[in-house]
């Protein structure tokens, strides 16, 4: 875009070009002794009767009318044509009638400070906006790819998936894709709202747009151009800040019918009292420009101030529905779980053995194992730095039970208790007595509890869970502090397990055992007692609920463009507290509808009672009347401020906690909800409870 085009589409420059004549005729009037803001002659045609100078000085102030003016009318007659009646109508025959009539400051000031209006509600529209500028800034164009073993500088948006891109150190991300070799630290904010580096290595996701802080990555393309997570954010922020809010829509039926009654009501109160001044008046002071503009500032706002956090918002409508949320349907695995099974416990019977050592060769029997539940041993293992290499020399699967493996000429079984009684042989009654007590201990905690047998012998009890989110019991006491009254989680695993949790997060209420349909049921159960729902899964499974949920929210959408595409609200990553943020910004938006409209329309009233009072000139009144969209534009912006709610939120530590998996956790629920239904091999006494309900968790 050249100078010339910017300075033509600035939003200040017909502001500012209005401005600077009505300053060049004030000072010329003044220094003739005329006071450039006093009345005209209130006679039709322009006065030639005067010195030359203050004829320019009239000139010029015509001149800023028009100039401010022109833009106004040539809208008032586009919505015309479109059989629209416009606020834009009022001001432009409030200003033409002015100039008949001699007023020329008045119709200077009218359409000076309606410009002045516009301008400002164009910038803070495009200052709210500013997210999805940035966003679109941080797309990079080009990227290095390997083909035929050499780095080739290609157009990003090029790219095809599966092939390989190069990060280096400092360099922007071009595609999404997967890191297939090294490691390195990636800035997620623009995708996320996350302030601080991840850690990437080998098998994470990564997203175009974000910018390597160290290390190198050669990544596998999943996604180019416009198949890319941030492609798809640019596209709904730009859908939802186009999208009108319920009380938008109305307010432009009510300007509809409005602007026509001010036009009636100055005609006739222009020809009942015979002053064509007090007409004119009316129509420059029943110009409700504030209320025009209340709405669409603060949905913009509100919205744009979302993007930046990581929060997308499908439009106006359902940021004033989740204003109304007083209930929150949780579902439980992968929100407020970490959504994988994770060895917690590891309790060991026998004192002639260490916790390394049981591990060891749990693991190293669970090597020949294909069930859910060998993983978690598995990968603990490998933590502590145990050897797990080679397969067992034997290997026994028994169904419903466990499994029995053979190395190193021992004999190691991990399974439920029915396996243990099978083959427990040296003190058997002592320890299965002690062994049982263990497991109900676990269990009670909602946690799967396999036992361990060495040649008969027991010796331990290890306890997989899938943990629960460290802030889970944060997110649900801010959802409280924000006006929701109900937390329910629902979940398609076992009573005992759901309890248990329930009772670590403070939930208010808990509903177990539930399949997909289920859940929809709860939902619309909650709706029937007057409550107004929000619905918070993972886009997909959850996709009944969410969709007869009164608002359907999203979590950890990056990467998934369904979850992006489908969800009235997305919150980009895994955050739990993005919850609670995401519905105190939407009443912060709403109230600030609500001011918005209250200024407006308490300055429209008095206005016009002032006018029919005598009290109030057009000049006074267009001051009055422009200070009310100064102050509801004012109002709006300050929802880009980041609250200290918020501030306090995005400073808490995110993600589970470092350390050993093994130990009492505060976290508790079985991993049995992530093993397949038919599951054959170990299956702990929590696992059958659950298994039917797995596809609903």
């Amino acid at each position: 875009m050249s100078a010339l085009d910017r300075i033509r589409y600035n939003p200040w420059t017909t502001s500012g070009v209005s401005g600077g004549l009505i300053v060049f005729s004030a000072l010329i009037s003044v220094m003739f002794g005329v006071n450039p803001f006093g009345s005209g002659h209130h006679d039709i045609g322009f006065n030639f009767d005067q010195p030359g100078a203050l004829i320019v000085a009239d000139a010029l102030m015509i001149a800023a009318a028009i100039v401010a003016g022109t833009p106004i009318a040539i809208k008032a007659a586009r919505a015309l044509f479109a059989r629209i009646v416009s606020i834009d109508l009022l001001v432009s025959i409030a200003a033409i009638g002015a100039l008949i009539i001699g007023e020329y400051w008045e119709s200077a000031a009218v359409t000076f400070l309606f410009a002045i209006g516009h301008a400002l509600e164009a910038r803070t529209m495009n200052k709210t906006r500013s997210a999805l500028a940035q966003l679109v800034a941080v797309a990079p164009d080009t990227a290095t790819v390997m083909r035929d073993g050499e780095q080739v500088e290609v157009f990003a948006s090029s790219v095809q998936p599966g092939e390989i891109v190069l990060v280096k150190n400092g360099a922007k991300v071009p595609v999404d894709g997967v890191v297939v070799d090294g490691a390195g630290s990636l800035d997620e904010a623009p995708i996320t709202g996350e302030s601080l580096p991840v850690e990437k290595t080998v098998g994470d996701k990564v997203f175009a747009g974000t910018v390597s802080r160290g290390g190198f990555l050669q990544v596998e393309t999943t996604g180019a151009g416009a198949d890319t997570t941030l492609a798809r954010i640019i596209h709904r922020v730009e859908e939802a800040q186009d999208a009108k809010a319920r009380t938008q829509t109305f307010m432009e039926r009510f300007s509809a019918w409005y602007t026509p009654g001010i036009i009636v009501l100055a005609l006739a109160a222009g020809l009942i009292s015979q002053s064509v001044v007090l007409g004119l008046t009316l129509l420059v002071i029943g110009c409700p420009g504030a209320l025009v503009i209340s709405i669409p500032v603060a949905v913009v706002a509100g919205i744009g101030r979302g993007a930046r956090d990581g929060i997308l918002i499908k439009g106006g409508e359902y940021l004033e529905t989740s204003a109304k949320i007083n209930a929150v349907a949780l579902d439980k695995t992968g929100t407020l779980t970490e959504g994988k099974p994770q060895l917690t416990d590891v309790v060991v019977l026998d004192p002639e053995f260490t916790e390394d050592q049981v591990l060891g060769w749990a693991a190293r029997a669970e090597t020949g194992s294909e069930h859910p539940l060998s993983k978690p041993i598995i990968e603990a293992a490998r933590v502590r730095g145990l050897s797990v290499s080679g397969l067992p020399e034997f290997t026994e699967v028994i169904p419903g039970k466990g499994i029995v493996a053979e190395f190193d000429g021992q004999s190691v079984a991990v399974g439920n208790r029915a396996l243990i009684e099978d083959i427990a042989i040296e003190g058997a009654a002592e320890g299965l007595v002690t062994l049982n007590r263990v497991m109900d201990d676990l269990s009670n905690q909602g946690k799967t509890p396999m036992a361990i047998a060495l040649d008969g012998r027991v010796i331990a009890v290890l306890a997989v869970a899938d943990k629960l989110r460290v802030d889970a019991p944060e997110m649900i006491s801010l959802l409280h502090s924000v006006g929701v009254k109900e937390v329910v989680m629902l979940t398609g695993d076992n009573e005992r397990v759901a309890r248990s949790v329930a009772a670590q997060v403070g939930v208010d209420q808990v509903r177990a055992g539930l399949l997909p349909e289920d859940k929809l049921e709860a939902i619309k159960a909650l709706q029937a007692q007057g409550y107004t729902v929000a619905m918070v899964g993972d886009g997909i499974n959850d996709a009944p609920a969410l969709a007869v949920a009164d608002v359907g929210i999203a979590m950890g959408a990056a990467g998934t463009g369904v979850a992006i595409e489908t969800a009235d609200i997305a919150l980009m990553n895994d955050d739990l507290l993005k919850l609670p943020e995401a519905i105190s910004l939407a009443r912060r938006t709403v109230a600030v509808m609500r001011q918005n409209i209250a200024i407006a329309l308490v300055t429209v009233v008095a206005l016009l009672a002032g006018v029919f009072m005598g009290h109030v000139s057009m000049a006074l009144g267009m001051l009055v009347h422009e200070g009310s969209v100064l102050l509801v534009i004012f109002n709006a912006m300050r929802l880009m401020r980041r609250p200290r709610f918020q501030r306090r939120l995005t400073s808490t530590p995110r993600g589970p906690a470092a350390g050993s998996t093994t130990g009492p956790t505060t976290s508790a629920v079985a991993a049995s909800e992530n093993a397949p239904e038919n599951a054959s091999e170990t299956a702990p006494e929590s696992a059958p409870a659950t298994a039917s309900s797995l596809s609903a968790a």
